[in-house]
């Protein structure tokens, strides 16, 4: 194995209710919480023995709603984990959480696990935001989980949603406001899309729903940009804003196309060993992952070089830190190297390039995966 330390990420697939926005697999039962939990270390005993005694470099239990969950089965699960993996030198370990299940008692157990960052699924401070967007809790309640959170992980991050139906640009600078004024150290901004086959979709294909255009969700995206770069936040990737020494070392290695290990239905892992990058999915169904045996993955693949190469192109111009010019010659050394294409992009004001290395201008934030696709060997 090329490979000396692991990310991990467990997907915790229960939910009280589903967004009219979300597309990611979840379950609304939590009578088959024990269930779950029981195949769960099936497959993590399974999918952890060829990397047995590996160091977990970071941790992340998404979902679904890890904080919805009772923390009894998150502790069993890590001692699962740390049976077969090495969890020693302090991990970043990041939870999931909405705020209408943070309380004093509930952070307290979760940093008795080990657990070290909190990301909080707030989505706006707004109350008719919060009501469009179908979210349960209320302003008040995000006000008091994210300060609660504070008190208990240096280590917090807020997530918030723009291009809400009925949603101005001063709407959208109040939450912007109202998330500075809580001290939070990361921030993750997301443009609201329509995803296929969710409530959100129908109703905008039927005309009930009519969200801001392109022009304005891109203001919107831009304010964001300024306020928080204004306040000290780097914007080190697309949707990202961290002050400094607070960056998501889950979503870098990620981005970076280190080795993770996906845990649960719906989970991914990519495995870079021997010199071959492998990809894999589990089954994304309850019933046949609890009925699995520890064995859920449906798919493998080996990635051939073509898509390694446009992966490195892709996830690399999202962050900030950007590409080499060494870096994109090399991956069009079979194909003539894009200069043409690289003056137009920064005469349109998409890209810069300074000391030898390419990076997305905020302008080319918006527009990133074009001019990745453009920057692609042919």
């Amino acid at each position: 194995m090329t490979a000396l330390n692991l990310h991990c990420y467990v997907h915790i697939p229960f939910c009280r209710t589903r967004c009219p926005y979300c597309d990611f697999f979840l379950v609304t039962r939590q009578d088959i919480q024990e269930r779950f939990f029981r195949a769960l270390h099936k497959e993590t005993i399974l999918r952890t023995a060829p990397f047995r005694g590996r160091k977990v470099k970071t941790l992340h239990f998404g979902g679904g709603t890890p904080s919805l969950v009772s923390s009894a089965y998150l502790e069993g699960w890590l001692e699962t984990l740390g049976k077969q993996l090495s969890l020693e030198g302090t991990p970043e370990i990041t939870l999931e959480a909405n705020p209408e299940d943070l309380t004093p008692v509930t952070c307290r157990e979760f940093v008795s696990l080990g657990i070290n960052r909190l990301s909080l699924g707030v989505q706006s401070f707004s109350p008719e935001k919060l009501s469009v967007l179908g979210r349960k809790h209320t302003r008040d309640e995000a006000f008091g989980a994210v300060a609660v959170a504070l008190e208990y992980f240096g280590n917090v991050s807020v997530d918030l949603i723009c291009g809400v139906e009925g949603e101005s640009l001063e709407v959208w600078e109040q939450d912007l406001q109202a998330v500075l004024a809580t001290g939070v150290p990361h921030v993750s901004i997301y443009m609201l899309s329509v995803e296929k086959k969710t409530r959100l979709e129908s109703l905008v294909r039927r005309g009930m729903v009519s969200l801001p255009d392109e022009q304005d969700q891109a203001a919107m995206y831009l304010k964001a940009c300024e306020l928080l770069e204004e306040k000290g936040f780097l914007h080190y990737e697309v949707s990202n804003f961290s002050k400094p020494g607070f960056f998501s070392l889950y979503n870098l290695g990620c981005w970076h196309r280190e080795s993770y290990l996906g845990f649960g239905p719906s989970a991914h892992s990519f495995i870079v060993s021997s010199g071959k990058e492998i990809r894999s999915a589990n089954v994304n169904s309850m019933l046949r992952y609890i009925a699995s045996g520890g064995d859920a993955v449906v798919s493998s693949e080996i990635i051939l070089e073509k898509e390694r190469n446009d992966e490195r192109i892709f996830l690399g111009l999202r962050l900030s830190s950007g590409l080499s010019l060494d870096e994109l010659a090399c991956y069009h050394r079979d194909s003539s190297f894009p200069d043409e294409t690289l003056d137009r992009l920064r005469e349109q004001g998409l890209v810069v390039l300074q000391d030898g290395v390419l990076a997305l201008t905020r302008k080319g934030f918006l527009f990133a995966d074009k001019v990745a696709e453009e920057l692609m060997p042919s």
